[in-house]
């Protein structure tokens, strides 16, 4: 069995026909999908999904994008949120340099209150980052040492320092579809040399589709392509990868097992 552990069913591409997306999904494998929050607004219908689908499970959080449009939603609003049985991670979160959508210290204080809510209710935060590294790893520090918290870096594509300073602070890494393009030579030899216990995959979905679907929305059936690349290039099985994956989304998504 395959896990999606990071995508968005409610998002424009998918929501038009989440139901055979994830009848898709299901014929290609995959037994459980993680739905993203990125906003307020959608925390609604990303949960009404869970509760309409077994196979499906909820996170709540503010996307670094949309930090400067939600300076109400502190820990306290998160905490209460996260306490729904379908909640299960405190995310997307974290840091974006790359577009700047939002006021950088604004994204900063929303990444703090994200790893304040993940400490608090013992739910792994889900970390995006890009073009941000040393912020992302400074905030992550400091947080730690207010007392631990586990969480994932999504949809790597940071260097092969970074994924190993996250490894330290005791994250997983999760690998999309990005994996597969012809120009990530870069993210192919980190990913290679992942330990497989920490290891995570994901489409992200609808974007960021993987070889050979490049051009089409994205969907969680993708995630087979990737883990059928990803094996081939770490020299593994799909089944063992599929597997090692799957356990880990278990162990770090706890309240999903």
């Amino acid at each position: 069995m395959l896990i999606d552990s990071h995508c968005h069913l409610n998002y424009k591409g998918l929501i038009e026909d989440q139901q055979n997306v994830l009848e898709r999904a299901r014929a290609s494998g995959v037994g459980l999908m993680l739905n993203i929050a990125t906003r307020e607004s959608e925390w609604d219908d990303v949960l009404g999904t869970a509760l309409r689908e077994p196979d499906v499970w909820a996170t709540v959080g503010i996307h670094p994008h949309e930090a400067d449009e939600h300076p109400h939603v502190d820990t306290g609003k998160l905490v209460e949120r996260a306490a729904h049985p379908r909640v299960v991670g405190i995310g997307e979160t974290g840091l974006d340099y790359y577009y700047d959508h939002s006021d950088r210290e604004r994204q900063q204080r929303s990444f703090r209150s994200h790893i304040a809510a993940s400490r608090e209710t013992g739910l792994p935060l889900i970390v995006h980052t890009r073009d941000a590294e040393e912020d992302t790893l400074a905030v992550m520090r400091d947080e730690m040492g207010k007392g631990r918290y586990g969480g994932v870096i999504h949809c790597f594509t940071a260097s092969g320092a970074f994924a190993d300073a996250a490894l330290e602070l005791g994250l997983y890494i999760s690998i999309s579809g990005i994996v597969t393009f012809k120009n990530a030579k870069d993210l192919q030899e980190t990913a290679a040399r992942l330990p497989l216990d920490r290891l995570l995959i994901e489409t992200d979905s609808p974007f960021l589709a993987p070889m050979p679907h490049r051009g089409k929305p994205c969907e969680p059936a993708y995630v087979a392509d990737t883990a059928r690349f990803l094996a081939q290039l770490r020299g593994e099985s799909v089944d063992q990868l599929a597997a090692a994956t799957s356990a880990n989304f278990r162990t770090l998504f706890s309240k999903a097992a």
